[in-house]
This record gives structure tokens, sequence and C-alpha cells, in this order.
């Protein structure tokens, strides 16, 4: 898997190391250390996400979990595939490591990007990167995890 990302991220233009290590560190964290693209609370069922998941069936999926029908359709079209039709694609790896390399590139998810929190002068801001996915849960974990892939 991280050869798959690497690979990834040198198609799509990311060949800082530090902005690597960072995304590599957020999909160590996503997927619960499992590095397989996962769906959202993946231990429970399917009838439990459908009752407590305000966005289903659009919950998340992938490395990153997309969320929300907006972002199935917006990956979708990027990809050339009916995303919002069968979320589920995101799952396949090809897919899914498009969409989280893509994600961190331009921002796709929130509107913030890897080049916000660092550039390739060496400054980075790996707690503050946690805005490019999710706010600031758990940045301070995934900024700890981006050091270990930076040595």
């Amino acid at each position: 898997t991280i050869r798959i990302i690497r690979e990834e991220c040198i198609i799509q233009g990311v060949v800082d190391e530090a902005q690597i290590a960072y995304i590599l560190a957020t999909v160590e964290w996503e997927t619960n250390h499992t590095w397989l693209p996962v769906k959202e609370a993946y231990w429970v069922s399917e009838k439990w996400r459908k009752k407590h998941l305000k966005y289903y069936p659009y919950f998340g999926r992938g490395f990153v979990q997309i969320t929300w029908k907006e972002n199935y359709e917006k990956f979708g079209k990027l990809l050339g595939a009916d995303l919002a039709k069968h979320p589920d694609l995101a799952l396949y790896p090809a897919y899914a490591v498009y969409i989280l390399v893509h994600g961190f590139k331009y921002g796709t998810f929130t509107g913030k990007k890897l080049d916000d929190y660092m550039t390739s002068e060496g400054n980075f801001d790996f707690v503050g990167a946690r805005h490019i996915i999710n706010g600031s849960d758990k940045a301070h974990t995934i900024a700890s995890l981006a050091k270990e892939f930076m040595v």
C-alpha cells in the first residue's frame, strides 16, 4: 500500500517527502492501521450505519473516508465512474488512492491542501495539516506518525 500511495503521489506531482509522509500518516490513522481502503466504522453493521450516520448511504469509504453525496459525485466525475450510484467503488484501491492524493494536493476535501501547510522550502505544520481532512481531530497523533515517516 505504501508503494502504491508513493507512486500515485509522483503521478499527481506530490514529491515533497514531508507531504508524502503526512499522506502516509493519515492513511495509517484513517484506516485504523489496516492500510486498506475501509468503510467508515467498518466494525459495525450496515444496519447500524443506516440508523446512525446522517449522510447514509454516502458514509466514509476509502483511505480517507470521503462522505456526503456531493463528494461522491465530485470524485466520480474526476474518475469517470458513477460513485454516487455505486459508492462502494470508492473502496477500489485504484480509486481510493487517486481520491486520497487528489484531495490532499488540490484541497478537494475541505478546501485546504498540502501546500497550505508544507512547502518545498522545508516548512511544514503537521498539526495544522489535519484541516485538510478533518479539522483538528487527532491532529497531534497523526503529526507524530508523519514524523516517523520522515526518518
